[in-house]
């Protein structure tokens, strides 16, 4: 097939709104996208310097392309999310999940019957949600089903029962199939469970109390002990099940995190100010993918989604700047029937469920980097890499943290085929070298790691060193010199002058081959894990060690000086800079020392 002509494509192409879509030479969509001007977005693919990688590489492949015009940019991101959805394009961000959300329903019959609902809402009643998984609605039902006995029960069961169901006899339901309950106190309790599922507990509350105080005065105390039952029950709902967000009233807030090929964005939806569930979804991330761009995406695939119409909240907070972003808001607001604005928050108690959302979003990446699934495919991608000829079995990575030469660590992370081996993990004090000789510390750190090595099986089959030659050479002189029988294969991971994820030099063996590896690469991903690990792992120990001796007095280490003798010279002295300035002279001073003492501390204090 003929090279794609851009330039015969272009002057043809109007400076109008729509949506298009890009082919490979299998006649696959491999790309679709929305723009306000056409003609002015495809031509930015084709100038002579493209600055993204994802882009150059999308061109590449391009055999033709297609456009739709459409009245303005809002139906052109309509238009976009229904193509993505139908083609679901490779550079495309995905969101892998696209099944229907869970709801609530309270039906429309003589006797109301509370279930769960996917779908089209063919089914006549009040709809509460969406809930973000359908776990979240099983929970709430049972909770419901404890304390306001409405029926569940499908219409024609209800229909031909002839005697209470063992739902009636356990007390979740009142047998409205059996007229074992009146319409009107039926209605009540419907419409309890509609104030409650709105989110009006207290409301709720407020006339169970006012019920009971009746039934008490007309001395039905068995209606009245059912009434403080349901009471004590909503109340220990209140206080177990939902989430106070007096700030969020019709509120969703989108958390993200990416890491390591990873991508998490955390939902947490509010309604009347009560958290009503939150789920974690992974969307397929193509390389070079702008961060914004994935979550704008998300946001675009999720609410535009047909099953989701008229259940748009009024507001979704994310942690991004918003301005660029008023098309998106504007196609909301439209498949809502109401203004649906999207908002960075700056301050208050919308910032720290911000911060929620998005420490939820950290947790699920991390609990993804762990999985079995992922840990093996990313095993597996690293060993054809580095042609290794059997099974990686254990890995190890070092790394070395000070500042400015202060209280060096040296981190050793253990990965296995499962994951990181964290109960393997070990830190060593570097002692004896000159402050900030990295080599130094790495060689002593592999030496104390290995050099009382007695089982072969304890020796890695991949070691990773985080740094370059300098280091990996530190490494071969400390193998060289502890003379062991086995060694594993070394993998220096520099990280280059930019410093940047993704632009690492992979130094292979002793004889330190240069390799790179694709920023979407598993292989990469796995690696940088580990690198990650061993740097958090070295860090941590090393402020711990840090942040403990600045809190330890140099007075402490001399004899004869206890708690309240150094209380006594610190106080009289002014302070430890002016005790070690001092003489023997001005020490004695101090009430409880005695010439030998200041002699001593002047001695240790000079040493």
């Amino acid at each position: 097939m003929s090279e794609f002509d851009a330039t015969a494509f272009l002057s043809r192409t109007p400076a109008l709104p729509g949506v298009y879509r890009m082919y490979d030479n299998q006649d696959v969509v491999i790309y679709v996208g929305k723009a306000k001007s056409l003609k002015k977005r495809l031509s930015s693919y084709f100038r002579a310097r493209v600055d993204r990688a994802k882009t150059a590489a999308l061109v590449r492949q391009i055999v033709r392309i297609e456009t739709t015009i459409t009245n303005s940019e809002t139906e052109a991101l309509i238009l976009e999310h229904n193509l993505i959805k139908k083609y679901r394009p490779r550079y495309n961000v995905v969101l892998r999940d696209d099944k229907s959300y869970p709801y609530i329903v309270l039906t429309h019959h003589r006797h109301p019957r509370l279930t769960l609902h996917r779908g089209r809402k063919r089914t006549q009643g009040r709809y509460f949600g969406p809930y973000p998984s359908g776990s979240a609605v099983r929970e709430s039902l049972i909770l419901l089903q404890k304390t306001f006995p409405i029926r569940q029960c499908r219409d024609s069961e209800y229909a031909n029962r002839t005697r209470p169901c063992l739902q009636y006899q356990i007390g979740r339901c009142s047998g409205p199939c059996c007229d074992k309950v009146s319409d009107d106190e039926y209605q009540k309790q419907v419409g309890l469970v509609g104030l409650f599922l709105s989110g009006k507990g207290d409301e709720v509350i407020e006339r169970l109390v006012h019920h009971m105080e009746d039934a008490s005065h007309e001395l039905a105390f068995e209606k009245a002990a059912r009434y403080r039952d349901q009471i004590q029950a909503l109340r220990r709902v209140q206080e177990q099940q939902w989430v106070s967000g007096t700030g969020a009233a019709q509120t969703d807030i989108v958390g993200f995190d990416y890491r390591n090929g990873i991508a998490a964005v955390h939902l947490m939806l509010f309604r009347d100010g009560q958290l009503i569930g939150s789920r974690s979804y992974y969307p397929k991330v193509p390389p070079d993918t702008e961060l914004s761009e994935v979550v704008q995406s998300f946001i675009s695939q999720y609410y535009l989604a047909e099953q989701r119409e008229g259940q748009l909240p009024r507001e979704i907070l994310i942690g991004y700047q918003q301005q660029e972003w008023l098309p998106l808001q504007d196609a909301l607001s439209e498949r809502a029937g109401h203004q649906v604005v999207l908002h960075r928050p700056s301050r208050g108690e919308k910032v720290h469920l911000l911060k929620l959302a998005n420490d939820n979003a950290k947790n699920a990446v991390s609990s993804k980097l762990q999985e079995a699934s992922t840990a093996a495919t990313r095993l597996a991608a690293l060993q054809q890499f580095l042609q290794h000829p059997e099974p990686i079995q254990r890995m190890e990575c070092f790394d070395i943290s000070h500042t400015q030469g202060e209280r060096t660590v040296a981190s050793c992370v253990v990965f296995d085929e499962k994951g990181p081996n964290k109960s393997a993990y070990r830190r060593f004090n570097i002692e004896g070298i000159t402050g900030g000789d990295d080599y130094a510390a790495m060689s002593q750190a592999l030496k104390r790691r290995y050099g009382k090595q007695t089982a072969e099986v304890d020796m890695p089959d991949i070691l990773f060193i985080d740094g370059g030659k300098g280091q990996l050479n530190a490494a071969f002189n400390a193998f060289d010199a502890m003379q062991l029988t086995q060694e594993p294969l070394f993998v220096g991971v520099a990280k280059g002058v930019t410093r940047k994820p993704g632009l690492e030099t992979l130094l292979i063996g002793r004889e330190m081959r240069a390799l790179h590896l694709e920023k979407h690469e598993s292989a990469l991903h796995l690696i940088q894990y580990i690198r990650d690990e061993s740097h958090r792992f070295a860090i941590t120990g090393h402020r711990q060690r840090r942040d403990k001796a600045r809190q330890h007095s140099v007075l402490e280490d001399i004899p004869g000086i206890g708690a309240k003798k150094r209380q006594a010279l610190l106080k009289y002295m002014g302070g430890i800079q002016e005790v070690k300035r001092a003489g023997v002279e001005e020490l004695v001073r101090v009430p409880g020392i005695s010439r030998t003492l200041a002699q001593t501390i002047v001695d240790r204090l000079q040493e």
